[in-house]
């Protein structure tokens, strides 16, 4: 499960797909050194996303997830 606390570079180690829906919400940081050290809520919070975004961003990586199982 990916989490708001995981760094964007993890999260993305994690579930390659990730990359994808995260720049379809605005978050075009995940080839950026940056991306090694900070959380996907950094990051979020940085491009103007609000909570209801990171939260609708995670379910929608997380689906990507649970669908491969």
């Amino acid at each position: 499960m990916i989490t708001k606390t995981m760094t964007i570079g993890e999260a993305v180690k994690t579930v390659p797909e990730s990359g994808a829906v995260m720049m379809k919400f605005g978050l075009h940081c995940i080839g950026c050194h940056v991306a090694t050290w900070e959380t996907i809520e950094e990051g979020c919070k940085g491009h103007g996303l609000s909570d209801e975004d990171i939260e609708a961003m995670l379910k929608e990586i997380n689906a990507l997830t649970a669908a491969k199982k």
